[in-house]
Formats: structure tokens, sequence, C-alpha cells
């Protein structure tokens, strides 16, 4: 079986000068200056005469009309720009996300070709059908319908022919241009040239077939699993660079309201999967699906999401995985100090930052977040929000960043159709939460001691939030969230708040009346006892919740049953708590 080579970004310039004829560079090289410089001189006009701002809009649309006339390799270029809001402006970006990856199909023959040319064997030899109409077209290839020898239903993607070198040319002239305009203007600071090769890296890795099966796989095997999604399956034996060969998937777009609702689902419940699944492949298995869009999921006849496109995807660092966490706690904290402090760790800002004026821009920003809908504060919007700041700072936009702000802007454009008053803080809390608590990190323990603390005080507001929003999450283990919240407290980041709690706890219970007091005395012992009343333990408990008040909101105990409450205070950890809190109170008493 022949596998073909895509092409590498640093040999592009051997390629486009060995595989095209002079005439065809200069010929093609003048159709781009053209189409750049006629779009430049509109851009000129317009501030000449003082429209700049008004005419955005109209500019927006012409650009991309010009990148569709100029062909694949500029829609793609458009995509890439539509996910660098540090790079041109919000209309501009909204504009190029519109943009649709479109083409004619090719002709059947051609198509039947490459199979034969990539799997070695006319294309009937391994289909037992090939639909004559292809199910979609676009600039890299198309795909049919089929149905192999062995009865399997399947998706076909063939690549477009004559399309790599259509590609290395392009951006072998991208290239040079890109590295004159860097060298020969001086007011544009954005590392154009930076540009290009990322939009080389990115175009190159979706032509390979074989890197995006492999993709396909690693994606199923950390999420196949999970109940609400569906992965589909990919025959690697008849899949090569040009070809791939993946399971067929029925199912219904999932902006197709109707359709969905026929089924007896609710599409906003769906967006809500799909952000809160986005999120698990962000901080979970740290594997994700960078191009979401509504092309690319289908919703299968039993509810679960499809996905369909692994061609561009993106990993994350575990310590990355972190640092973003612990931003998201600042900033619903309203922590604006350390939040200035994260933009560096992420590498946002460089280290030298002078972040003392930055810290009031932060809170303006970001004061109200916790209550704020999607199309307040969705994570566009706060990307967005920190790029107003670029010409003050040294802005720099790591790629990956880049790829999250696709991913997640394109499900928050999808929400927002479905329902304008979706809170992305409300869908994905309970699961940042739960992960806050059960990872065990050093790095997040840390940050959710500061979280919970205020001049050594509980912030009991934001501690009942952040634990009610874990016992909302669907996927709870609340025996484990009980056994990671003692271990938190016993451990050495979250020692000051057990002291804290201590306090509280001890300060409440010498506020009880006599008759109480024995109530709580009765509770704390008879839950270790080996033959406690159960009749007396209900009551004992049902009575001394009214004098918790406070305490229940940041505990488990609404939550489990009398079996796993007994386990939790057998625990070493709760006997030990049990025994601080006698301990002080004792004091108390004494020193009165």
């Amino acid at each position: 079986m022949k596998h073909s080579t895509v092409p590498l970004p640093d040999n592009l310039a051997a390629i486009a000068n060995h595989s095209q004829p002079p005439g065809k560079l200069w010929s093609r090289r003048l159709t781009i200056l053209n189409s750049f410089f006629s779009f430049a001189i509109l851009l000129v006009w317009d501030w000449l005469t003082l429209r700049l701002l008004r005419n955005q809009q109209l500019r927006a649309k012409i650009l991309v009309q010009k990148l569709i006339q100029l062909g694949p390799t500029f829609i793609k270029l458009g995509q890439v720009l539509s996910c660098r809001p540090d790079l041109i402006p919000p209309i501009y970006v909204d504009e190029l996300a519109s943009l649709q990856d479109q083409l004619p199909p090719f002709p059947n023959d051609q198509a039947y070709k490459v199979i034969e040319e990539e799997l070695g064997c006319p294309y009937d030899q391994i289909y037992a059908e090939l639909n004559p109409e292809p199910v979609a077209s676009a600039s890299l290839g198309q795909v049919y319908k089929g149905k192999l020898q062995t009865g399997e239903i399947v998706a076909v993607k063939v690549q477009r022919p004559g399309i790599i070198d259509i590609l290395v040319l392009d951006i072998y002239l991208l290239q040079q241009l890109s590295t004159w305009v860097q060298k020969n203007i001086s007011f544009i600071h954005t590392n154009i040239r930076a540009l290009t090769d990322e939009l080389a890296n990115s175009i190159f890795k979706e032509m390979d077939y074989v890197q995006e099966g492999l993709n396909a796989q690693r994606f199923a095997q950390l999420y196949g699993n999970l109940p609400q999604i569906y992965v589909p399956r990919i025959y690697l034996k008849y899949t090569t660079s040009r070809v791939l060969t993946m399971e067929w998937v029925n199912g219904i777009k999932i902006t197709s309201t109707k359709a969905i609702r026929t089924q007896g689902l609710e599409p906003a419940d769906l967006i809500s999967l799909e952000f809160k699944f986005s999120l698990q492949q962000l901080l979970n298995g740290g594997f994700f699906h960078a191009d979401p869009h509504p092309g690319n999921i289908l919703i299968t006849p039993d509810g679960k999401l499809a996905y369909l496109d692994f061609g561009m995807m993106s990993e994350v660092e575990p310590e990355t995985r972190d640092f973003l966490i612990v931003f998201f706690l600042h900033l619903i904290a309203g922590d604006f100090a350390a939040l200035a402090e994260d933009l560096v760790l992420l590498d946002f800002l460089p280290p030298q930052t002078d972040l003392v004026p930055l810290i009031p821009k932060l809170a303006l920003m970001f004061g109200n977040i916790r209550e704020s809908t999607l199309a307040e504060f969705g994570f566009k919007q706060i990307f967005e929000k920190l790029l107003s700041l670029i010409y003050e700072y040294s802005w720099q936009i790591p790629k990956f960043y880049v790829l999250v702000f696709r991913c997640f802007a394109t499900i928050e454009g999808i929400a927002l159709k479905f329902n304008p008053d979706f809170q992305a803080y409300k869908v994905g809390y309970p699961y940042i939460a739960q992960w806050v608590l059960t990872k065990q990190s050093p790095l997040l323990w840390n940050a959710l001691k500061n979280f919970l603390l205020n001049n050594k005080t509980i912030q009991w507001e934001l501690a009942s939030d952040l634990l009610n929003n874990i016992y909302q999450s669907d996927d709870l283990n609340l025996p484990l969230i009980s056994e990671r919240m003692l271990e938190f407290l016993y451990s050495p980041q979250g020692s000051s708040v057990r002291y804290a709690l201590v306090e509280e706890v001890v300060t409440n219970l010498e506020n009880l009346s006599k008759e109480s007091f024995e109530e709580v005395m009765f509770l704390t012992t008879a839950i270790i006892s080996p033959f406690p009343s159960s009749t007396r333990l209900n009551k004992s408990w049902q009575n001394i919740k009214q004098f918790l008040g406070k305490f229940l909101l940041i505990t488990p105990f609404n939550f489990l049953s009398m079996y796993e409450l007994s386990k939790l205070f057998l625990r070493p950890e709760m006997q030990s708590l049990k025994q601080e809190i006698l301990n002080q109170l004792g004091r108390r008493i004494l020193t009165r």
C-alpha cells in the first residue's frame, strides 16, 4: 500500500521552485499582490477620509470575498485569522468566523484514481458501494458514503487532486511576502512570518489523513467510554495520507433544532453537554478537539455527541491546565492582583511587566463576572476584554490559547443562538470545582486556600458557591469528594483553612443553648459508636442542622446517607478535626 508524503513547511521553497513553471510562480504572485494591495488601498482611503471605524463592517465583508476568490489556502488563512483577536479587530474576527470552507466537488473519476493510487487497487475491490454523489465537499477534499466489502457502512474522505501543489505554491509566496513586510513596514509589530508558518503547520497537519486517523483513535481511547460521547471507528487498513476510511455515523447537526426536538431532546442541553465535554478534554484528558463547529458534530438517534473530524487537535500540558484553573478561581474570587500575576504565568505577559497599573483595569473589566450571561462574559468576551489592553502591554498569545479560543468561541457562538442567557460560568463551574478538589495538586490546593480565606477568615459565600457547584456536578462522586475535602484540610496547603474552620465552629458552638450543645455532643460521640441508636441519631441530626447554619453550606452532609456519614466520621482526619474542635472549645470554657 502506497503512503503519499505530505511536504513539511521547511522544504516548501525547494518544492515550489522545482514543481512549478516560472511563469506560473509570477502569475500567482501578481494575483496575490493585486488582491492584497487593492484591499490595502481601501483601508488607506478610509484612514485618509476618517472612515476607518465606520467602514469596518464593509471592509471585513470585502476581505472575506477576496480570500474566497484566492482559493483554498486563503480560506484557511481567514479561518486562522478568525482565531486571532490579538491581531485583527473584533468585527473582522466575527466576519471571518462565518467563512465557509466549501468548494464544488471534483469529478468522481479523479476521486477513484486517488483511491487506486493510495490503496493500490481499484476502489471497488475495497468498497462494495461508493455513492456517486459526495455528501460534503471542501477545499482540501470531499467525502463519500460507502460500504466495505465486509459490509460496514463507512465515510470515505478523498483529498482533492493537485491540492498539495496549490498549497505549497501559495504558502511559499506568502512566506516571501510576509518576510518582505516584516523587514520593510516599520509600523507592523506583529510577527507576520510566524503567522504564515502557523498557517502552513495547520494546513499540512490537516492534509495528513493518517495522522487524523491516529488522532481519532487517541480521542476514542480517552473519551470513547463516556456515556454521552460517540467516536467513530477508523479503518487504518484503508487509510493513507490522502484517503481516510471511517465508520459512517447517522445523526443530525447540533444546529438542527427542529429535528433535535423531534427526537425528544433539548438543543440547549446538548450545547451544555458540548461545553462541559470541551472543558473535560481541556482539563482532564489534555487532548482536545480544536474545531467543534456544527459540521464536525452530529447528534445520534440516542442523543450522543458524535465527533467526526480530527484534523485540528491540540494538547495541553498538565501544568498549563492547572494554571488555567487557578486563573479561573482568581477571576471568580475577584482577586485581581493574583489575576495579573496569572497572565505572566500563562505567558500572556512578559515577566518584567509592571502589573500595578493593570490591577484596577482588570477589576473594572471583570468585577461582576459571577452574575453575567454568556453574551457579557463568555470565553470569547473574556479573551477580547484582555486583548483590549494589547496596545498598553506587550501581549503575546501562545498558539495553544489561540486554539482554545477557537474551540470555546465556536461553542459559545452556537449556544447564543439557542439561549442568549446561557451562563458559561454556571455550566463549567461544577466541573472545574470538582477538579480542584479531586486533583490533589499542591498548586491547585494552594489556590483553593487563597480562594477560601480572606484575612484568616473563611469567605462563606465563595465556599458555599464552590461546594454547591461540586454537588451539582453530573458525575458527582460524593464519597471521594468528602475524602478529598478532609485530605485538603489536613494538607500543608489547607491547614490554615482548617484552623479558621475550627475557630468558627467553636465560636458557633459557644453560642448554642445548653440543650443544643448536648445534641452536638451526642452526635459527635454516637456517630462513631459501634451501636448508635439510629432513631436518636436521626433526631439529633435534624435538630442540630438548624444550629450548624452556614457550616452546612460547605459540607456534603445534606447529600450523604447515614451509612456514608458514619464512614466519613470514622476517617482519621474527621476524628482529628473533632478532637481539635473539642480541645479548642475546652480552652475557651476554661478561660471564661
